[in-house]
């Protein structure tokens, strides 16, 4: 029975979230669990936007769908893989370059607040420009715990809860990733060389109407 009211209670926030994010010319979608997240994605939304071309932002929620491990398996689909375990920085980089020309960018965000405007902040900028600009079509998967009150309370998100946690979970693969926070969990607007922190965006609406997709998800996912 709790639950149902727990379930319910999160329901009703992503509804009125929902109409928010279309007033701001975003198109939206309801999912219950991560796995009809998937089915949404790759049944619904890539055969309507007929990509060919498909590549990603470094997102935890949207990885933990299973949805990159699908495409992958797609002959029909061209995936670029920018987080290919094993190849070199440089090859990575460019790839990234590369990942904003392609039909359908599928990513995450930072937090999104009740008037249904996305927060984001980036290191090297990829994920940011191609919800920016780009990518023909971009998917935004959204665990229902990004959702804030407002701008100011989406960035103390960000600064003392989500860059910080990052910041720790790429250090286990990159050891020379040692900003200040990963050691004391607390954002010290440092100026570290290899500060994770450079470029916030506010995504006030989706410019093409429509071209921004966002999948909101009834469960706690990602960062």
């Amino acid at each position: 029975m709790e639950n149902l009211i727990h379930e319910k209670y999160w329901l009703n926030r992503l509804n009125r979230l929902k109409k928010a994010l279309e007033k701001n010319n975003f198109e939206v979608f309801l999912a219950s669990t991560p796995s009809e997240a998937k089915d949404v994605v790759l049944k619904e939304i890539i055969p309507r936007t007929q990509a060919k071309t498909i590549s990603m932002g470094d997102s935890l929620t949207a990885i933990s769908t299973g949805i990159f491990a699908e495409i992958k398996n797609q002959p029909n689909l061209n995936f670029l893989d920018t987080f290919e375990p094993g190849i070199p920085f440089e090859v990575a980089f460019e790839r990234r370059r590369q990942a904003l020309l392609v039909d359908l960018f599928i990513t995450g965000t930072n937090a999104v607040t009740q008037k249904g405007q996305l927060v984001n902040l980036d290191m090297i900028g990829n994920r940011v420009g191609g919800i920016t600009f780009g990518p023909k079509n971009v998917i935004i998967l959204v665990g229902r715990n990004k959702l804030v009150p407002d701008l100011e309370t989406a960035m103390d998100r960000v600064r003392t809860y989500a860059a910080p946690v990052n910041a720790i979970r790429h250090q286990a693969e990159h050891p020379e990733l040692d900003p200040p926070c990963t050691q004391t969990g607390i954002c010290a607007n440092c100026t570290h060389p290899l500060r994770i922190c450079n470029t916030w965006t506010i995504t006030e609406k989706s410019f093409p109407p429509g071209r921004i997709k966002i999948v909101l998800i009834n469960e706690d996912m990602g960062l």
